[in-house]
């Protein structure tokens, strides 16, 4: 049993990136992909029909991208020290993302992440086809992967914490039992328990009685 559950989301939370705006610059339509993204974690688009469309904008890209884009993905200042503490002290940490397991897999890797979930681009002949594969991680899934592994590592949604930025957070921020904001979007600032004003994911220590 875990003596509690760290859920972050991972574009501008665990990670500085927005990653569908890494693959964008690959195709030219970066500009466009930014704009939606902002409608989309303000709350004033569907997650799912702006994933698709800015998905869309990807197709005929090669695989190679994946890889060139990961490389450009930045670890959000103190994660590493956060997730130390918090294993360390016997919890565990997970992500969730609304962004791609091609990308999110090696930095979960890296960092010693319990859990890990994302959407999967769909690559045939070795180019994106600009479509995702299986269900879209909306902000129900992210609630959803709260649930699951809160069962199934046994910890009680007393024990739950969720961290994120936009608005595809709130029904998993809704679900645990402490809510993060990390310099978040209007629409979280307004519902979160806590927020932190600073890119510094090692300030959730206090909330979690690790640091003083």
């Amino acid at each position: 049993m875990a003596k509690f559950l760290v859920i972050l989301d991972v574009d501008s939370t665990l990670i500085e990136n927005e990653v569908i705006e890494l693959l964008a610059a690959h195709a030219g339509s970066e500009p466009e992909v930014t704009e939606i993204t902002t409608r989309a974690m303000n709350g004033e688009l569907d997650f799912e029909q702006s994933l698709r469309a800015r998905v869309a904008t990807l197709a005929g890209l090669p695989e190679s991208v994946l890889a060139e884009s990961g490389r450009d993905i930045q670890v959000t200042h103190g994660a590493e020290e956060m997730i130390a503490a918090v294993v360390a002290a016997g919890g565990l940490v997970a992500a969730v993302s609304g962004g791609f397991h091609e990308l999110l897999d090696p930095v979960a890797r890296t960092l010693g992440l319990s859990y890990a979930r994302a959407n999967r681009l769909e690559v045939i002949d070795g180019r994106l086809t600009g479509k995702v594969i299986g269900p879209v991680i909306d902000a129900q899934a992210k609630a959803n992967a709260l649930h699951e592994w809160a069962k199934d590592s046994g910890t009680p949604l007393s024990a739950t914490i969720a961290v994120g930025d936009g608005a595809n957070d709130l029904l998993m921020m809704k679900a645990a039992a402490l809510s993060v904001g990390i310099t978040a979007k209007p629409i979280v600032r307004a519902n979160v328990d806590v927020h932190i004003d600073s890119r510094d994911l090692s300030a959730l220590l206090p909330l979690l009685g690790l640091r003083g």
